[in-house]
């Protein structure tokens, strides 16, 4: 009977160790089972604040629970984001009760200094600490001064040689900065308390991969009334089954079983597999962030918060600009919003516009490792400011493509400091600048066709998958391993046994793509269906869903892709 005490109390411990302490290797991400049990016990919590007349109470509540999500996720970088919610929180209000303008646009730059050096710090270290050694050959390492002053402090054991980015910071930080401005300019007014804005900066369906939201559309949504109705009860719950069957069921049966293993060694694939792996990370890396998005607005929805759409079919596209209009929507709009526009968009240059070029040509030398590129970069931007003063015209229309590559490329440098990354970003900003030329000249742009409507989806599809290449892999040696199969090794002949050997995850991406690009109304009208179905045919379908996503996990639960960023 002692043993069997003894074993029970183990077992328990073992089991609160798991529910409440942080694991490296068992994050808290919506396709765990603990996840789901986490959200009901938050959702019988819930139902006895949600209708409480101090929404502060509902809101603190959510908060607590954002928090504890967060910890799960990430550990103890949950006081990166405390750290970010008071700042932002004060200087929010700084801005709000000042008269003074000076003080308003001060206060405004120190929200996005402050938000972005944290950003820096975590995201951006190595490449500055790599690039200085290799242009002046030193042999500086990075500390992580946060873990020396952890352990000097509270006895802790922190590796202080390492650096780990925290899940979820380019999204919580543009999030905190998209408050301070909207305040600034007048769009939102603050909230009433820190807990109200520590909701809003934490709630945790959409903290760690977006969608990015804006304080001027949410933070009104803490004061209202809880609604759902049931057409919405149905809508979320059917966002939350599409989004497993997109997250598990295709993204992540497609990448353990076929694209992962080709982009670890492309050289020892043919140029077929290198190909069909490209375009099946093309429908992976769409799977997986809106499959989360998806369950994101369903959970959220749940609790009567209505997020925005992040996904609208991107690969539908007809052009580059119309790919970005419909691809991760809430950071495309933050960007036109947030930095496009007020570097000067299409009215022209802006003296932030050059000291931001400046900045990534600077970012490009250090990468490159090479001063050679100086006097080239400045021989370029001489040519174009000697065309300039030839004409306005000429000059607003220099000026406004520089602001779109500026984007695309900061675009790019959000996602990571490296090579490839300045590169997608330039090529997506390069195909947004000819696209706007070519559209001018074109006999097919305003012809609306079948016919045309399919050549063009194809073309715009086939550079955005291009590009995913230098996305996707870790190295410029993959990328060259890739491009050299794919045009010297295509090996035809392979293509059917291939085909055979790859049978199962090809249907997988071919039922993929098939979802995808049906018709709009054929989508909407399976939607209203599920909708409009009893409670008790929800749940069977629901038991049913669940049952074939997770029967087809074939190994450990795939992280989201953009929690990496």
């Amino acid at each position: 009977m002692r043993f069997l005490e003894i074993i029970g109390n183990i077992n328990s411990s073992e089991i609160l160790h798991n529910i409440f302490v942080y694991d490296k290797t068992a994050p808290l991400i919506f396709t765990r089972f603990f996840f789901w049990a986490f959200f009901a016990v938050v959702l019988v919590g819930y139902s006895f604040v949600y209708k409480s007349k101090n929404r502060s109470v509902r809101a603190g509540y959510l908060f607590l629970a954002s928090l504890f999500f967060y910890y799960k996720s990430s550990g103890f970088f949950f006081f990166i984001l405390l750290f970010s919610t008071l700042v932002d929180f004060f200087i929010g209000k700084g801005i709000y009760n000042s008269r003074n303008s000076t003080t308003k646009k001060f206060l405004v730059a120190a929200s996005v200094i402050v938000n972005l050096l944290v950003l820096a710090y975590f995201k951006y270290s190595y490449f500055f600490v790599d690039s200085v050694n290799l242009l002046l050959g030193t042999h500086l390492n990075v500390v992580n001064y946060l873990a020396v002053w952890a352990n000097n402090g509270a006895g802790t054991h922190f590796n202080v040689n390492q650096i780990l980015l925290p899940v979820g910071i380019s999204f919580f930080t543009f999030q905190t900065i998209s408050y301070s401005v909207d305040v600034y300019r007048g769009e939102t007014k603050p909230v009433k308390n820190l807990i109200d804005f520590g909701f809003y900066v934490s709630f945790f369906p959409q903290l760690v991969a977006g969608p990015i939201v804006r304080a001027s559309g949410f933070i009104k949504q803490i004061y209202e009334d809880y609604h759902v109705t049931k057409a919405e009860f149905g809508w979320a719950i059917f966002m939350i089954l599409k989004g497993l069957i997109k997250k598990i069921f295709i993204g992540d049966f497609i990448a353990v079983n076929f694209v992962d293993r080709v982009f670890s060694d492309p050289i020892t694939y043919s140029g077929f597999e290198n190909l069909m792996a490209l375009f099946g990370y093309s429908l992976q890396v769409y799977v997986d962030f809106s499959g989360y998005t998806d369950i994101a607005i369903g959970v959220a929805l749940l609790m009567g918060f209505r997020l925005p759409q992040n996904f609208n079919s991107p690969y539908k596209a007809k052009n580059v600009g119309d790919f970005w209009k419909r691809w991760h929507m809430s950071l495309s709009s933050w960007l036109k919003d947030y930095l496009y526009i007020p570097i000067g968009g299409n009215r022209g240059g802006s003296v932030f516009s050059y000291i931001s070029l400046g900045i990534i040509l600077a970012i490009v030398v250090l990468l490159a490792g090479k001063f050679i590129l100086v006097p080239i970069f400045t021989a370029v931007v001489l040519l174009f400011a000697l065309l300039a003063r030839i004409s306005p015209k000429i000059k607003r229309s220099i000026d406004t493509n520089i602001n779109l590559m500026l984007t695309m490329l900061l675009g790019g440098l959000w996602h990571g400091a490296s090579w490839q990354f300045i590169i997608w970003g330039g090529l997506n900003g390069i195909g947004l600048v000819v696209y706007k030329f070519w559209r001018k000249i074109s006999p097919w742009e305003n012809k609306n066709s079948w016919i045309t409507n399919i050549w063009k989806i194809i073309i715009t599809f086939t550079f955005i998958t291009f590009t995913r290449i230098f996305f996707r892999s870790e190295s410029m040696e993959v990328v060259n391993g890739m491009m050299h199969q794919i045009t010297n090794d295509f090996n035809i002949s392979l293509i059917p046994e291939i085909l055979t050997a790859y049978k199962w995850v090809f249907l997988v991406m071919l039922f993929g793509f098939v979802i995808h690009w049906l018709s709009s109304s054929l989508k909407e009208k399976i939607t209203n269906w599920f909708i409009a179905t009893p409670l008790w045919l929800k749940a069977v379908i629901a038991t049913v869903v669940v049952i074939i996503v997770y029967q087809s996990v074939s190994s450990e639960m795939q992280p989201f892709i953009y929690f990496q960023f």
